[in-house]
């Protein structure tokens, strides 16, 4: 039991960061931006093709964030510059990376289990996974409160302030999508190494992993308000990871591994909605009410 908790927590950690980039165009920027499926794995994909030439692993992540960087950057310039609707942007750029993952690592998969990375040496892979997630994750803070990032959450919340201020927001959605997609292949790049190679389809439905990390931890902790919104994330991706795990010992087999994410962001959302809490509440008091007078009557 100790060994699953240290995975989900490793594997949480791991993918709290791709949530955390996700967060920066779903929350931030109103940006339903589905390319980050394919940076996922274009991060394991640079990292693998660099690794298997014997580069250095730190090297490897950073030529990861960089590739991420450019991918959103492209995504930026399609809907801003060419016009392109932001789902289509998303879209377009996710279909083109596939190709471009498959010509980085030359094959569908590249394991390099030989091969030295983040992970080599004595230290435990929890302690390596949770300092660089804190560190991103006090990055972005640090980031969010600066000029650029006051601007970045109101293009998001609200445009025609930063349009008034003479700001031109076509370049400030162009750097957040640059910087969600920048930490999504970092995260790629660190959950390659941890598994040891490289998939072309690691990076499926990895948009739904992020959101749904997103709703898990504002529907669990939104009313703890001393709690950051960084740390929500975080703390929601370890419960996605958690409840998927449970799910896997339950018996369920892997192949259920998507049905099970689509139910978990439907109850993610149902809890989050208030409309929906507020009819549970009258159900379920209704229901105390008729209790209470069928035993009344009895």
């Amino acid at each position: 039991m100790s060994g699953l908790i240290g995975v989900v927590l490793e594997q949480g950690f791991i993918f709290g960061i791709m949530a955390l980039g996700v967060y920066i165009t779903y929350r931030t920027l109103d940006f339903p931006d589905l390319s980050v499926d394919g940076t996922f794995a274009l991060g394991a994909a640079v990292t693998a093709a660099s690794l298997v030439k014997g580069i250095n692993p730190i090297t490897a992540c950073t030529l990861s964030l960089l590739a991420g960087i450019l991918a959103g950057a492209v995504t930026g310039f399609l809907h801003v510059k060419l016009g392109i609707t932001n789902l289509l942007s998303g879209i377009l750029v996710m279909i083109g990376l596939y190709s471009i993952n498959l010509r980085i690592m030359g094959k569908a998969n590249l394991p390099f289990f030989n091969k030295e990375t983040i992970f080599t040496g004595s230290s435990p892979k929890i302690v390596i996974v949770l300092v660089i997630a804190i560190g991103v994750k006090l990055i972005l803070d640090l980031f969010l409160k600066t000029k650029i990032g006051f601007v970045l959450r109101a293009t998001g919340d609200n445009p025609g302030i930063v349009v008034s201020l003479g700001i031109d927001i076509g370049l400030i959605k162009i750097l957040g999508l640059a910087l969600s997609n920048g930490l999504v292949s970092l995260s790629g790049s660190i959950m390659a190494q941890y598994q040891r190679f490289s998939d072309v389809g690691m990076g499926s439905g990895i948009i739904v992993m992020g959101l749904a990390s997103i709703i898990f931890g504002e529907s669990v902790l939104k009313r703890f308000s001393l709690i950051s919104p960084s740390t929500m994330v975080l703390a929601g991706a370890i419960m996605y990871k958690a409840s998927t795990s449970i799910a896997l010992e339950l018996g369920f087999p892997p192949t259920d591994l998507k049905l099970i994410t689509s139910i978990i962001v439907v109850i993610a959302l149902g809890l989050s909605n208030k409309r929906i809490g507020t009819t549970l509440k009258r159900v379920i008091s209704r229901g105390g009410d008729s209790n209470a007078a069928n035993a009344k009557s009895a």
